[in-house]
């Protein structure tokens, strides 16, 4: 063993490798920033310090002693839950730094050597100045256990045999090998994985050993491409994300280098959240895959991640860790206190380091429009795609560059406290993941747009999926695809909001329109479009005719012009006076262009490599509108797994059926499926509905909804109702969101003759995505069509079972029923059988026996 006396000068050379470290890992190396925090008492920058101390003490110790074969690090709980542990007796100093070293044999020269190294880094520390220090914190207690103590589990040797107690391996001798300059030899590397426990090991150690991997000859690299792939995974684990379903696939795809371009955007530590893992694979994927053709036409924006530890810091320095219990209340208490943690969200204030390297983003961005994005840890994941679930907001910047900094933070605080909102709290519930750990990351990304006078929009901007569930004509191929398409930004593609209605697109069929009746066409046009007011520094919904210029250079692909009834492309400059006449129906784009193909093909990429179908965000720009054959960008903002509906359909659907078992029948749009329990159908009667004085009824019958959907069995019920189901404006339908009706097996929206305004698909909004995550069939019923059939007896004369379970206000409990089907017709149970290959629906009555 060498020589264990330690000259200050060691301690002081561990100390600042270890601050070093810190910086490289957390804030781009800057040293005097990490001094700083630690002079301000930042206990979470110390924590953070200690670990790296830990790695480079752990070091020397392993060239010192020879006889060192594994250095455990753990925190001693006051009781243990292993009876086992009973003879583990706990020192009395529970802070600082407790190691255990397993030895061949037990050394008077080790013990030392820790005293010595106690007495040496407690100097070196306390020059650091930490102002909240006690004499506690520079413990540094080491024991001791040999092969014996470790085999029979005795002692400390349990510790380090036995994963009871709050422990991590640090070091194991076989793992390295220490070259002749003192650094790792490629010896070291072909050893076993790491000389520390991976996830340990500073990102940044973990960096420098992939790189160093991938630059070897062929031959020795050969040899550790295992190791490489457990860096790989544990990179992906720790920046990007740990769900199993997401890792299985994005290990065969992301690169070290990949991984260490989120690693240089990233901000503060933690992962970037599920909604950005998406976008980096996606981007991946095409660049591997796509053609070159394809490759030059999809763009991956610059994005910028605060990782999602952060969320925790901010909540901390700001007094607000008590919400995080706000998951385990009831209900009312959830969205009653919602207001007052987004006002206290809002006022926080943010570490200054993060503060500094958000100022420098807003430099490096200019003048242009940002957008701050959720990212939570399980957003966009398989199964659980939190649609609209979480906040994202529009930055105009521009301001002076302190209304610009302010604004960001601010966006990024409500962002968090979004994290609480009561959807998505109520949407966790319902899946079994209120325990879950759901940190939110976020992600900064410059709008993309381009200026319209003082305004800044996209050319298009919309959701697309790589399966299409709804066929309005039987030539169109599932398989291509479906997209929902909106001048502006793209929150009106995503929303079920006013009256408005975005282009919907069958990728196989682009041209071919659900209704090409001219008078459709118009009805169905977008009205609104949301953009940026340059001037005003504010977001903005204005109406189309008020924005619609002839100045506007890629008008005749957005438009058409009504002339003698009839619609079509201008084929010359629109001139002025022709704008009244204009509708938003993207002909040009989809007859002359290669957009509906190449978002097609790159749908199909995403789905085969994805092992499942996808959906995406994204804009549309078109680069140079004069040119003949014009080129079109398309660039991803989003891209997650496709919820859809399981594939379940009975042996024999009922021939025959006769007249007075039909419930009711339609060829609108028809998902594919069967549903076959229903035992109760809650039903809103339209005219009723829309008669309600104000918002306060209607509120109330969402509320009843709501309980109904507590009380009654999962998938025994549908919900059958005027206009839009989902809708924010109550004059178009009736408002609920996930919570309200996530056991109901169908939504059944109603219109035409003495139901609601007419209805186009929401297939694509957040609402729709919550109805195929919850497995809820979502239906339209055109009333007074030729061949739709509803029996308005079976909703409107049995007996109303509501006064049974639930008081409403007279005003309300005239307006919904609960239906029986046993009350209509003893013995009997509805079933509703849905062939979206030849677009029919029906329900009918089944016997039970």
């Amino acid at each position: 063993m060498a020589d264990a006396s330690v000259e200050q000068s060691l301690a002081d050379s561990l100390v600042h490798a270890a601050i070093t470290d810190c910086a490289d890992q957390s804030y781009s190396g800057n040293t005097a920033q990490v001094l700083e925090m630690l002079h301000q008492g930042r206990c979470d920058v110390c924590r953070v310090f200690t670990n790296h101390l830990i790695i480079h003490l752990v070091r020397y110790l392993s060239q010192v002693d020879r006889n060192l074969k594994a250095v455990v690090k753990y925190e001693p709980e006051p009781a243990l839950h292993n009876p086992a542990a009973a003879s583990v007796h706990l020192p009395s100093r529970q802070s600082g730094i407790n190691l255990i070293a397993w030895v061949d044999r037990k050394s008077a020269a080790l013990t030392s050597l820790n005293a010595t190294l106690e007495t040496a880094l407690c100097g070196a520390r306390r020059e650091l100045g930490c102002p909240n220090s006690q004499p506690a914190c520079f413990n540094l207690d080491m024991q001791m256990v040999d092969d014996r103590e470790v085999f029979e589990g005795r002692g400390y040797g349990l510790v380090v045999s036995q994963p009871f107690l709050r422990s991590m391996q640090v070091w194991k001798r076989s793992d390295l090998e220490i070259g002749p300059e003192g650094g790792l030899s490629s010896a070291g590397l072909g050893g076993a994985p790491t000389t520390l426990t991976l996830e340990l090991t500073p990102e940044s150690v973990l960096f420098e050993r992939a790189f160093a991997i991938e630059k070897m000859p062929p031959g020795e690299r050969q040899m550790l491409e295992p190791h490489l792939r457990e860096l790989k995974v544990t990179l992906i684990r720790r920046l990007v994300s740990d769900q199993l379903a997401y890792i299985n696939v994005a290990k065969d795809w992301l690169t070290i280098g990949d991984l260490f371009e989120v690693y240089q955007h990233r901000i503060s530590s933690g992962k970037i959240g599920g909604k950005a893992a998406g976008l980096v694979f996606a981007g991946r994927i095409l660049r591997e895959v796509a053609d070159e053709a394809l490759r030059e036409s999809i763009v991956i924006p610059t994005s910028y991640f605060l990782g999602s530890d952060l969320i925790y810091i901010f909540m901390a320095m700001n007094g607000l860790m008590h919400w995080n219990n706000q998951k385990y209340k009831p209900e009312e208490k959830i969205y009653s206190e919602y207001p007052l943690i987004c006002e206290q969200f809002a006022a926080g204030h943010f570490p200054p380091e993060v503060v500094e390297r958000l100022k420098e983003i807003l430099a490096e961005m200019g003048p242009k429009p940002l957008i701050v994005r959720s990212s939570s840890q399980l957003e966009d994941s398989y199964g659980t795609s939190f649609a609209g679930k979480y906040e994202s907001f529009f930055c105009p910047n521009q301001g002076t560059s302190e209304e610009n900094l302010r604004a960001l933070t601010t966006a990024i605080a409500r962002t968090y406290a979004s994290t609480l909102n009561p959807d998505a709290l109520l949407y966790r519930r319902s899946k079994g993941l209120q325990d879950y750990d759901e940190r939110m990351a976020v992600i900064i990304q410059e709008v993309q747009g381009q200026a319209c006078g003082h305004y800044y929009l996209p050319f298009g901007a919309g959701v697309a999926f790589s399966h299409n569930l709804f066929r309005w004509a039987p030539q169109i191929r599932r398989e291509d695809g479906f997209a929902r398409l909106v001048w502006g930004l793209g929150t009106h593609a995503v929303e079920r909001g006013g009256n408005d209605y975005p282009r919907l697109i069958a990728l196989s069929h682009p041209t071919l329109q659900p209704d090409d009746d001219p008078q459709a066409i118009r009805y169905y046009s977008q009205k609104f479009v949301d953009v940026i007011d340059l001037q005003e520094n504010t977001f903005k919904t204005l109406p189309v005719k008020e924005l619609l210029d002839s100045n506007y250079p890629p008008l005749k692909y957005l438009v058409q012009i009504e002339n003698d009834g009839y619609y079509s492309t201008p084929r010359s400059r629109v001139m002025s006076d022709e704008l009244p006449r204009a509708a938003i129906t993207y002909d040009e784009l989809l007859r002359r262009t290669p957009f509906a193909r190449n978002l097609s093909r790159a749908l199909k990429i995403l789905e085969e490599h994805y092992r499942t179908p996808v959906d995406v965000e994204f804009t549309v720009r078109i680069p140079d509108p004069p040119l003949p054959v014009c080129p079109v960008q398309i660039t991803l903002l989003q891209c997650r797994p496709q919820s859809q509906l399981m594939l379940v359909l009975p042996d024999v659907v009922p021939a025959n059926l006769k007249p007075e078992d039909i419930i009711f029948s339609t060829h609108f749009m028809v998902p594919q499926g069967y549903l076959p329990n229903v035992r109760y159908a809650i039903y809103v009667d339209p005219q009723k509905y829309f008669a309600l004085p104000g918002d306060a009824e209607r509120a109330e019958l969402t509320r009843i909804i709501s309980q109904l959907n507590h009380l009654l069995g999962a998938k025994t019920f549908i919900c059958v109702g005027p206009g839009r189901w989902g809708t924010t404006n109550h004059d178009l339908g009736v408002f609920v969101n996930y919570a309200d009706v996530f056991n109901a097996g169908a939504m059944i929206e109603l219109s035409g003759t003495g139901g609601g305004s007419a209805l186009d698909s929401s297939f694509g909004t957040h609402f729709f995505q919550d109805l195929m995550e919850a497995q809820i069939y979502p239906l339209a019923i055109q009333l007074g069509e030729e061949r739709t059939f509803f029996n308005r007896d079976f909703f409107e004369k049995g007996p109303n079972h509501l006064p049974e379970l639930i008081s409403a206000s007279p005003g309300v409990a005239e307006v919904i029923r609960l239906v029986e089907v046993a009350s209509y017709r003893p013995d009997t149970h509805m079933e509703i059988y849905f062939d979206g290959d030849k677009n029919h629906a029906i329900a009918y009555l089944a016997p039970d026996h």
